[in-house]
């Protein structure tokens, strides 16, 4: 990633900083760049802070990276927040008419654009930000007719005369940089790749496209709230049902009657909403009906931070509904994996008739991440599983279907509720195999037993069914740094920092948490020289959850909970810190919050 160009567009909320940002955005993908998006912002309409990260370049780009190259602050409050993450041959283009000049760092070049005389700022109250995108582009090496069609798209509804006017401007800001400022050492490069830009919002919802969901239905709820849009936008040419729900107690029942009714089910909401279909996941365990569940997390309890990132809710997950029943668990790595994992927990999910929970987070689900086309190209395999749609397919040599039919998978075949011949039994309470309630009985301890374990007969199979972990890198590298879902990004490029820098680092990071692959796990670890699990946490919730399932304690831990994600050098830092000096033997495991 030494090639990426990373610029960071600062300002308040209605400032419009998302504009040039998709602007930039459309230009690097047209040029066959790898791009990588973030945008840090605050839970209110306007004011506030919000600062856009994008980071772009030839090579695969998993991150934000550290540092800027080009810094584009819209207010004085930008200014004085991000200069200090320029570096020697960096560029801070500002409006010299409203911000005043921080010290920047010696290399790094200012440029004033005096906005007031290049533009009429009466008229077009953007001008600054449009100014400033001509000029970026002018000092980066872009022709200015791929900005001038980029613009043209970008405000087409608006009429001709509001296109003509920001193709003006941004020529202005254009020439006044060609003129008066310094271009980056590195012209920005093209290639002859071309991927599609995507959010983990779309790629999930068009993951459950490709799965075969025919019924969608949410609640809005930041940051899950992008799936129900696309599906909303998708959903007749897609040939889904979408439905907004009064709330998460009605989506989760609404999922779970569609998925008895016999379509694949989905649904999406965040911690809060999902605190409120915890009940409903029971529901579909003991009725054996599949359903899945995406949960994109964000900072907590409660509200929380409504528009920040966290890996908090994980044993929200392992302990959500009460009892013992088989589930399925799985963190997606990045945006593109968003796509993959839908289709995946959906097989498992109908195999073995029991809930799948996808656990995201802010920072992939509202991040953008360049994928691959090929990636997304394809026709998963649907494997629906024991499941009975026609009269021809008889009830299995039985003179009366049994719903519940004990067998040794602890699978049973499970009926459309309309074919013909079947009794469609959907039980809530304990049941016999043939759906009848055993909670009527006065007593009776040896069916209760059987019917449970049956059902948790399926683990052995759903472990089976998903792939154990794989580590990256030399086992007996200096450090092994274990990470979870959405940090694998971020690892990855510290794993090539530190090496670079003369500490070998392997990466282990986990997409299944249940099934959780223990044995696999601990037998990757089992020489390691140094480990270390990194989380978007306070109290360490993966580690605590290896710990309880395999005994595993790591020799230290590096954790953030601030709403932000990791950026490289946080990681570099403390694993340097806490391999300073120590020796992995006579050192208790250490802790580094970040």
């Amino acid at each position: 990633m030494k090639q990426s160009f990373a610029i960071g567009i600062g300002g308040a909320a209605g400032q419009g900083v998302a504009t040039p940002g998709d602007i930039f955005a459309k230009i690097f993908s047209r040029r066959g760049l790898h791009l990588n998006a973030y945008n840090a912002y605050q839970s209110i309409i306007r004011g506030g802070h919000t600062f856009l990260t994008i980071r772009t370049g030839p090579e695969k780009v998993t991150n934000m990276g550290d540092r800027l190259d080009l810094l584009i602050p819209l207010n004085q409050d930008a200014m004085d927040r991000h200069l200090r993450l320029l570096a020697a041959g960096a560029a801070c283009i500002y409006n010299s008419d409203t911000i005043k000049p921080g010290v920047a760092a010696k290399g790094a070049e200012l440029c004033p654009l005096p906005v007031s005389k290049l533009a009429d700022i009466t008229r077009n109250k953007v001008a600054q930000n449009t100014l400033a995108v001509g000029a970026g582009l002018s000092m980066m090496g872009i022709g200015f007719q791929a900005l001038e069609q980029v613009l043209g798209e970008q405000f087409k509804k608006k009429g001709d005369a509001m296109v003509s006017e920001n193709i003006a401007i941004a020529r202005a800001g254009y020439d006044y940089a060609a003129a008066n400022f310094r271009p980056f050492a590195r012209p920005l490069p093209m290639t002859a790749n071309r991927y599609a830009v995507l959010s983990g919002n779309t790629a999930m919802a068009m993951g459950g496209a490709a799965a075969g969901v025919k019924f969608y239905c949410a609640y809005p709820m930041s940051p899950s709230t992008g799936v129900l849009h696309w599906m909303a936008a998708h959903a007749r040419k897609a040939g889904i049902m979408v439905r907004q729900v009064e709330d998460e107690i009605g989506v989760v029942n609404m999922t779970i009657g569609a998925a008895h009714a016999g379509v694949r089910s989905m649904c999406a909401t965040s911690g809060g909403g999902f605190a409120l279909m915890s009940e409903g996941l029971g529901l579909s365990a003991m009725m054996e009906t599949p359903i899945v569940v995406i949960d994109c997390q964000r900072a907590g309890p409660s509200t929380g931070v409504p528009t920040k990132t966290e890996q908090g809710d994980l044993w929200q997950m392992l302990g959500a509904a009460f009892g013992d029943y088989p589930r399925a668990i799985a963190a997606p790595l990045d945006v593109g994996d968003c796509f993959k994992i839908i289709p995946e927990i959906f097989n498992i999910a109908d195999r073995f008739q029991c809930p799948g929970i996808v656990l995201c987070d802010l920072l992939l689900a509202e991040g953008r991440l360049s994928v691959d086309p090929k990636d997304l190209d394809f026709a998963p395999v649907v494997d629906r599983g024991e499941l009975i749609t026609t009269a021809s397919s008889g009830p299995n040599g039985d003179s009366v279907y049994k719903r519940y039919k004990i067998t040794q998978s602890g699978i049973s075949p499970r009926a459309i509720p309309g074919v013909a011949g079947y009794t469609h039994t959907a039980a809530s309470d304990e049941h016999d195999e043939d759906g009848v309630l055993i909670s009527d009985e006065f007593t009776n301890p040896t069916k209760r037993r059987a019917m449970m374990e049956k059902r948790m007969r399926k683990v052995t199979g759903i472990a089976a069914a998903a792939p154990p972990p794989v580590l990256w890198g030399p086992r007996d590298a200096d450090v092994i740094l274990i990470g979870w879902g959405s940090t694998k990004g971020v690892i990855e490029e510290t794993c090539e920092i530190l090496t670079e820098e003369g500490i070998s680092a392997s990466q282990l990071q986990i997409r299944w948490l249940v099934p959780l692959h223990g044995d696999a796990i601990l037998d990757i670890l089992k020489d390691a020289r140094h480990t270390m699990i990194v989380e978007n946490n306070y109290s360490g919730q993966f580690a605590r959850y290896l710990r309880s399932e395999t005994s595993f304690v790591p020799d230290g831990y590096i954790r953030k909970y601030d709403g932000e994600p990791f950026m490289p050098h946080h990681i570099v830092e403390a694993v340097k810190e806490q391999l300073s000096g120590k020796s992995r033997l006579s050192v208790p495991a250490h802790e580094i919050l970040v």
